[in-house]
């Protein structure tokens, strides 16, 4: 047997009136859910659980008290239908999440998350987040919004104006991957109930980027390493990293500023990818050696390999600012690179990566072998990312029908 009243607490309060509290009573044992009402002891009918005429407005307070008391039984009748031996936590549950306004509220509950990513060091995850839902706040232009008003209606409306301001599929697509994170979060916490997953019927899938991944051929990447930088050697740097992540089976940036020497050992390099979180081992190559051999006599201030990062204990907003920057100079300066090289395609950090598993391919390594040296799931990521890549073996293969 259950039942369901509304209290005032014993506890006093400053102003020398007592919190009106919802009680849920199961077994002898009971929850409490504080309402937004505080009453004298003269304002309320203990017996009947509600306001006496002594009290301001009472029927309005009554009224809305009559609201609790029927929602919390709604709950309670749906558990009963549901599950026969449902417990009060399973109550208090349900009633948190469709009475709680903080849990029915977006903003917070994404900072929380974000405050939680920062702690965890997974600083890229963080930054994503930040960027999204400070847009988010540009685009719905409140203080507060609910779960229940992402719907997929919103969602469309979001990725329109999101265009409008010279959006991509791929940077839309980051974005609403973030909203999905924070509802899947959201729900697995227990703050809100999945019937309302807006992500049901808006597919992030139709925004996959469509830009062809660009790479450069092994010929163009040796022309990199073995460039005479005498004259320039403001570019040593951000040859030293292309090279790097060259041989690293493409290390991406974020993964090399936060590489340690305390990482390296028996001729391999250990370190977990931070987009994905595999852990990887790699063999020490030649070309890897010399550049850790330059940074070795460098003596650096602190225990990172690349002069990316110069202090150890940077906050969260200096490490990304710091990243921000160092990533910006490092493309730009790679353009110089490029064009020092006779290399007319666009050369950014990520070519390196593609640049890796494209001279695999060029070499005749398998498949399978590229997508377990780079860290893919499964095979078919590995596929249809070579798709994209460099044409000429077709090409080549095309010629012998001359």
């Amino acid at each position: 047997m259950i039942s369901i009243k509304t209290v005032l607490r014993k506890k006093k309060l400053s102003t020398g009136k007592y919190p009106v509290y919802l009680r849920i009573t199961k077994d002898r044992e009971s929850i409490f859910f504080r309402t937004p009402y505080t009453a004298l002891e003269r304002e309320w009918d203990k017996k009947q659980g509600k306001f006496n005429k002594n009290a301001t407005d009472y029927l309005r307070k009554n009224r809305l008290l009559i609201k609790f008391i029927d929602r919390a039984m709604n709950i309670v009748t749906d558990l009963e239908q549901d599950k026969s031996d449902y417990t009060l936590s399973d109550v208090e549950s349900l009633l948190r999440i469709k009475t709680n306004p903080v849990n029915r509220s977006v903003f917070p509950f994404w900072e929380e998350i974000i405050s939680e990513q920062k702690i965890a060091g997974r600083t890229g995850n963080a930054r994503i987040h930040s960027d999204t839902l400070k847009s988010i706040k540009q685009f719905s232009k409140t203080k507060e919004l609910t779960f229940h008003q992402i719907t997929p209606e919103f969602l469309e409306k979001y990725e329109s104006w999101l265009r409008s301001r010279g959006g991509t599929d791929g940077g839309i697509g980051v974005k609403m991957r973030s909203i999905r994170s924070i509802f899947n979060t959201a729900i697995t916490r227990g703050r809100i109930k999945g019937d309302i997953y807006p992500f049901k019927t808006y597919k992030v899938s139709k925004l996959k980027g469509k830009g062809i991944k660009k790479a450069l051929r092994l010929e163009d990447v040796q022309k990199i390493a073995q460039l005479d930088l005498s004259e320039y050697p403001t570019l040593i740097d951000t040859r030293n990293y292309f090279i790097f992540s060259f041989y690293t089976r493409g290390m991406n940036f974020a993964d090399m500023a936060t590489l340690k020497w305390d990482d390296i050992s028996d001729g391999r390099i250990y370190y977990t990818r931070s987009k994905t979180k595999g852990n990887f081992q790699i063999k020490i190559l030649p070309p890897v050696q010399e550049i850790l051999d330059y940074y070795k006599g460098k003596h650096n201030q602190t225990d990172y390999v690349f002069p990316i990062l110069l202090h150890k204990d940077m906050t969260f907003s200096h490490l990304e600012n710091r990243k921000s920057k160092i990533l910006k100079r490092y493309n730009k300066r790679l353009k110089e690179i490029a064009k020092l090289c006779g290399i007319n395609k666009p050369v950014s950090s990520y070519v390196a990566r593609h640049s890796y598993a494209n001279s695999l391919k060029q070499k005749g390594i398998s498949t399978d072998i590229i997508s377990e040296s780079m860290g893919h799931q499964n095979i078919a990521i590995t596929q249809a990312y070579l798709k994209e890549l460099d044409n000429s073996l077709i090409d080549e293969a095309m010629e012998v029908l001359l």
